[in-house]
């Protein structure tokens, strides 16, 4: 509401931008509503496919992204520093709650023995409310977020799982209500798992690890979402192979988040993404533009009496 409160005060006239609140009456009207032509939406699996849907089913033109499971490769000849670094702000950054987060490492080789430099520098970092300035790790956005995702760690635990490092006791003292986990790393994981399998969307970095780069790619390729994946190498042949074998749309190569500048699109693919036009871009503004075309002649000619009716498809004379 804020930032259409400064709209206003920039003299964007009245209905340029309208918000509306709600939950399921309010989307099926954006669905329905003849006046409405196109939807973009940013949001879970559930919600996307329901919109995407009712959307299409009443002509709209439709973009959703959706879930993600983004996986960062660790290959042994990265340089060690600047990967740890990576990797600890991709994943506890924002609480992990952002759908670029980079939620799952891949371990190569001897690079299996850094996490517990990533964990000794996680441990490092200030759980607080947001708005305090030595915060790195603020609260997750509700109690039901906190319990959902202090479930997953569990379930994790309970399927064979280490715990390399536990945020869910975490206390801080100024803010004893507040919706806080701590930076949490999941280790000797495998593709069964229930926290591998679901979008946790909090400050938990899952591990797992294999002997080489062909059995990295295929691990990613063969999780349903697409939404962004990143590989850590100081090799150019390494990193050629992973950007053309892997099935992702949004492909980091020693970096973290690869979300694009806003003149390239933002190209997430497979589960994570429901349209044929994405954010950003040059498809960003197709998608809100409607195209069309006129025809027009005129030539002196036409106005002759006994001119014959043209039965052939026009040509350019």
């Amino acid at each position: 509401m804020a930032l259409v409160e400064l709209m206003k005060e920039a003299g964007a006239p009245d209905g340029t931008v309208s918000v509306i609140h709600g939950q399921h009456d309010c989307v099926n009207f954006i669905c329905d509503h003849p006046d409405i032509r196109a939807i973009s939406f940013v949001g879970g699996d559930a919600a996307g496919k329901h919109i995407y849907n009712r959307g299409s089913a009443n002509g709209k033109r439709v973009q959703c992204n959706m879930g993600a499971k983004n996986h960062g490769v660790i290959m042994p000849d990265a340089n060690k520093e600047s990967t740890i670094n990576a990797l600890v702000g991709a994943a506890f950054g924002a609480a992990g709650q952002r759908c670029m987060a980079l939620t799952t490492a891949v371990v190569v080789g001897e690079a299996q023995e850094w996490m517990a430099d990533v964990a000794e520098r996680a441990s490092k970092l200030k759980v607080t409310a947001g708005h305090e300035p030595t915060s790195d790790i603020p609260p997750v956005i509700s109690p039901e977020s906190k319990e959902r995702i202090n479930n997953l760690i569990q379930s994790a635990k309970d399927e064979g799982a280490t715990l390399l490092l536990d945020g869910r006791n975490v206390v801080v003292e100024d803010y004893p209500n507040g919706n806080f986990v701590g930076p949490t790393i999941i280790s000797n994981m495998n593709t069964d798992m229930t926290a591998y399998k679901k979008e946790i969307f909090g400050p938990v970095l899952c591990v797992i690890n294999v002997d080489t780069l062909d059995e990295a790619i295929d691990l990613i390729n063969k999780n349903p979402y697409g939404n962004g994946t990143a590989i850590f190498t100081n090799n150019g042949a390494t990193a050629r192979k992973f950007t053309s074998e892997i099935d992702v749309g949004q492909v980091g190569v020693n970096v973290p988040i690869p979300v694009p500048l806003p003149m390239m699109s933002f190209t997430g693919s497979r589960g994570s993404f429901l349209g044929d036009s994405h954010f950003y871009g040059k498809q960003g503004l197709s998608f809100y533009t409607q195209t069309k075309t006129v025809t027009s002649m005129w030539r002196e000619g036409d106005a002759a009496v006994g001119g014959k009716a043209a039965l052939s498809m026009p040509v350019q004379k």
